[in-house]
This record gives structure tokens, C-alpha cells and sequence, in this order.
């Protein structure tokens, strides 16, 4: 228990879902072991560092579809080879260099041309449900593109789109992607400006990202990390146990989905 604390960074709750235990009494193991709150640890090394309570508000919309939450994650790509992360800055840093993209031309000679992978996501505000594609670019013509696929798969699981909610990134601002919105008759929300956490879901979304994908493990190539995001994305949405959801997948949310693996 303490184990999954430390080498996992769970909560009591997602640890008495795993091991079908009653949370207050995980809660009291952990506490009676000296393990801080998450929030009073440095999520990279694990130190404490002081942190105070504050108020938190949460909503949830009543049904699937009320509201799909739309975000776009920025990553830099792996070199092959494997980037610092496996090998420390120095080889990380030749690696990189040596790095060659097919079909983009170095700007600088000698600077890596690695760029960035762009994951377009779509969540469902009662379900944590979560659409997404890892894209090339964050245009207009893009994130539109990428908007119409996700609303024709969450028509297919029977999730009617209501609303949705985006920043004010550009791609999100263009007559395009409104006109996509409107001829489905889907109200579109903005976040407030500078304030992240009105998009909550899909920060919070992005975070589980990095730490069960993205970083989870290292790899040899952009190839084999992307190679292994179906599979992250399938065990997100249908065997993942969620704290939210009172350790229920996001799949058992969703009528059509409910029951399947």
C-alpha cells in the first residue's frame, strides 16, 4: 500500500479501488506510516514542500455529451536513439542532434529538427470519456478536422454533443471551427482567460497523460512512444478506475459503452 503511494503517487481512493479496500481505512494506513498528502509533495522527486488547503468547487454536467471539453497538449518528439531521459543530457543532447526528420529541412544546420507532436483531445465533462489524436500541427484546418471525427465518435457511441468548451486559441477562434459547431447546433464556451483550471477535465486529462504515457517509461524512438498511446487511450476510457467516478471507468458512464472492454 504504502508501495503504490510512493512508486505510483496515488490517493486512498484510487489505492482502496485497486485493492477493493474501504478508503478511510487506507487513509488511516497512510497516515498512521507518515505519508503526506500529494499536495505537499514535489511531484518529481517526492520532498515535501509546504502547500495550504484550499477551497476546491467541482461540477459535473448530468449527462454524457452536456459538455465536451477540447484542449490541445503540446510534447517534443523522442529522437531515435532515446532522448535525456534515458540516456542524461550528453547523449540525450547527440542524439538529438543527429536526429533526421523526413521531410523537414533543418532551419540551422547543426540544430535538432525533432519539433513537436500535437495531441488534440476531446473529454466528456460527465464521463471523463476521452477522444484523441496524436496530429502534426495546431491549425485551424486541423483542430477543425480533428472536432468533426471526435463529434462523428461520440455520435457512434450514442453521446449526443450539447456543448463545447475550448481557450481562446486561435484554431478555436476561426470562422471554420465555429461554422463546424454551428451547422450541429452545439454551443460553443470559452474558458476564462488565464485560468486553466476552468477547463479542468482536460488539464487534469493531460496530466494522467504524462504520467501513465508519455513519461511512464523510457523509450527509444517518437515510433514506440506513439506505438503504445492506443493502448493507453483504450485502458484509460474503459479499465481504468477514476477516483471522480467512485472507481468506476469512464466507459461505464456511457450507456452504449457500458459493459464492454
Amino acid at each position: 500500500m504504502v508501495g503504490m503511494r510512493v512508486s505510483r503517487r496515488w490517493g486512498p481512493a484510487r489505492i482502496a479501488y485497486h485493492l477493493g479496500l474501504n478508503v478511510s481505512t487506507v487513509q488511516r494506513i497512510l497516515t498512521r506510516y507518515g505519508c503526506l498528502r500529494l499536495s505537499w509533495t514535489d511531484p518529481a522527486t517526492g520532498i515535501p514542500v509546504r502547500a495550504k488547503r484550499r477551497q476546491i468547487v467541482r461540477y459535473e454536467r448530468e449527462a454524457a455529451g452536456d459538455l465536451i471539453h477540447v484542449d490541445i497538449k503540446k510534447l517534443g518528439r523522442i529522437p531515435d536513439g532515446g532522448g535525456h531521459r534515458v540516456h542524461g543530457r550528453a547523449q540525450g543532447g547527440r542524439n538529438s542532434s543527429a536526429h533526421r526528420e523526413k521531410g523537414r529541412p533543418r532551419k540551422v544546420h547543426g540544430r535538432p529538427n525533432l519539433g513537436y507532436a500535437f495531441l488534440h483531445h476531446a473529454v466528456d465533462d460527465h464521463s471523463r470519456y476521452t477522444y484523441s489524436e496524436i496530429l502534426t500541427d495546431e491549425k485551424k484546418e486541423t483542430a477543425t478536422a480533428f472536432m468533426a471525427r471526435a463529434l462523428q465518435h461520440f455520435t457512434s457511441i450514442g453521446v449526443a454533443t450539447q456543448r463545447v468548451m475550448t481557450d481562446n486559441g486561435a484554431c478555436y477562434r476561426s470562422q471554420m471551427f465555429r461554422d463546424l459547431l454551428a451547422e450541429h447546433g452545439i454551443k460553443h464556451k470559452w474558458t476564462r482567460p488565464y485560468r486553466p483550471q476552468t477547463n479542468g477535465k482536460v488539464e487534469r486529462f493531460n496530466r494522467t497523460l504524462q504520467e501513465e504515457w508519455a513519461y511512464a517509461r523510457p523509450y527509444a524512438s517518437e515510433s514506440e512512444r506513439v506505438a503504445a498511446f492506443t493502448d493507453f487511450l483504450h485502458t484509460y476510457n474503459h479499465d481504468r478506475g477514476h477516483t471522480a467516478l467512485k472507481g468506476a471507468s469512464p466507459a461505464h458512464r456511457v450507456p452504449n459503452l457500458a459493459g464492454q472492454y
